[in-house]
């Protein structure tokens, strides 16, 4: 593992009790970062900090994303756990199921956006006042290469992560004197629990437009997010950095 050195700042990760946020905050931590996992599992939460704690500090905040006046709390109670916030990773998310637009449930579309979309805004605006006040921050999302693309069966998840991108590339401007650097990753598919929502169709689709012919692995995601987080990112912002095996075309 090539070293980052991350070391006293502080980190949120959201979603990391599990998969590519877990995977994240471990890296985080190997480089010499406190954690704050945000997750709205708190059995999952508090699994993951045991098992990580061996890495260096881990706090733990059980939060509903899709709330403001949660996120606001956990933030607040982020700082007093750890001083202060350098970096924000926006990664919850969920897939939502397979269905071709005109079927798609109302209901299912909307929660999808709000999970993986207004989520990500919610925790920005809580955070970055912060991050202003302290004039240094990283702010690293969790797009997907289906938000450049859009995967057939998968608008609102494609629909999501698209906002992501133009959310992530709207904040970069507004920070780009303020030393803060926003950017996101696009992963293709990476091996992780959230492929349980999808369809073997689905995922046997997405696997065959990756021209290295495999999924990406958790780890590989984690590295390129610690560059993003530490200060050698420091002439990059509004970024959009794709982890697709080749699948990018633009």
């Amino acid at each position: 593992m090539n070293q980052i050195n991350l070391t006293h700042r502080n980190a949120i990760v959201t979603g990391g009790a599990r998969g590519i946020g877990y995977a994240i905050a471990q890296r985080l931590l190997q480089s010499g970062a406190c954690v704050s996992l945000w997750d709205v599992n708190a059995a999952a939460a508090a699994e993951a900090k045991e098992s990580l704690a061996e890495h260096g500090t881990v706090d733990t905040q059980t939060v509903e994303l899709t709330d403001a006046d949660a996120v606001a709390a956990a933030t607040e109670n982020t700082l007093a756990a750890l001083g202060h916030i350098d970096i924000l990773c926006n990664n919850a998310g969920i897939a939502g199921g397979n269905y071709p637009t005109w079927e798609y449930p109302v209901e299912e579309f909307r929660r999808v956006i709000d999970v993986d979309l207004t989520s990500v805004f919610i925790c920005c605006r809580a955070v970055v006042p912060h991050l202003r006040e302290r004039g240094y921050g990283r702010i690293i999302n969790t797009a997907s290469i289906a938000g450049k693309e859009g995967n057939p069966n998968a608008s609102a998840y494609s629909a999501a992560k698209a906002g992501v991108i133009a959310l992530t590339k709207s904040l970069g401007k507004e920070l780009a004197t303020d030393g803060i650097r926003v950017n996101c990753i696009t992963p293709a598919v990476i091996q992780t629990e959230i492929l349980k929502q999808c369809t073997q169709e689905h995922i046997d689709y997405m696997l065959r437009k990756i021209p290295m012919g495999r999924f990406g692995e958790v780890d590989e995601a984690a590295a390129l997010v610690a560059w993003l987080a530490s200060e050698d990112c420091s002439f990059t912002t509004g970024g959009v950095f794709d982890l697709s095996g080749g699948r990018a075309t633009y």
